[in-house]
């Protein structure tokens, strides 16, 4: 019979578990965070009938007129493959249009229709009061730190 740590024989009768080890990582508090930012948005772009990636391309497109797919893919960083089942949906939807590229007939530039565009500002004006309610009470000062916080961990990401 295997020998179990003596700590690990106690009964688990607490109704909740610890995770006071994990939450040691910044990692698993941004994953822990993540998951309600992720749920509340979902919510907000429900009625929409967007998803956090349906509408994460939608705004690139807006943003970025003409936008080929491979630096759309690129930007999202997910695969070409996966990226065209986003595109067919929005295309299906009449809110974006793929349209050659003169210079490369391989490749297609992405350009946002008029119910394409009056959809990104419906759904752009319902993120930010999901971010609004969420950040509530949490100063400028704060939020321009976790900004900045994040924008290093890609970048050290990146270099290694």
């Amino acid at each position: 019979m295997k020998k179990t740590d003596p700590k690990s024989d106690a009964p688990a009768t607490q109704s909740r578990v610890s995770d006071a080890t994990l939450r040691a990582f910044i990692g698993y508090n941004m994953k822990r965070a993540f998951n309600v930012v992720q749920s509340d948005l979902s919510l907000a772009l429900k009625p929409m009938d967007l998803r956090m990636l349906t509408y994460t391309a939608l705004v690139l497109i807006v943003d970025n007129p003409g936008l080929r797919q491979s630096q759309l893919a690129a930007a999202m960083d997910i695969e070409r493959p996966n990226l065209v089942v986003i595109i067919d949906e929005l295309e299906g939807r009449e809110l974006i249009v793929r349209e050659r590229v003169p210079t490369d007939r391989r490749a297609y530039a992405l350009k946002v229709t008029l119910a394409g565009r009056r959809l990104y500002d419906k759904a752009v004006a319902a993120v930010t009061a999901h971010e609004a309610a969420l950040l509530q009470g949490i100063p400028e000062d704060t939020r321009e730190t976790v900004f900045a916080t994040l924008k290093r961990i890609e970048q050290n990401q990146k270099r290694s």
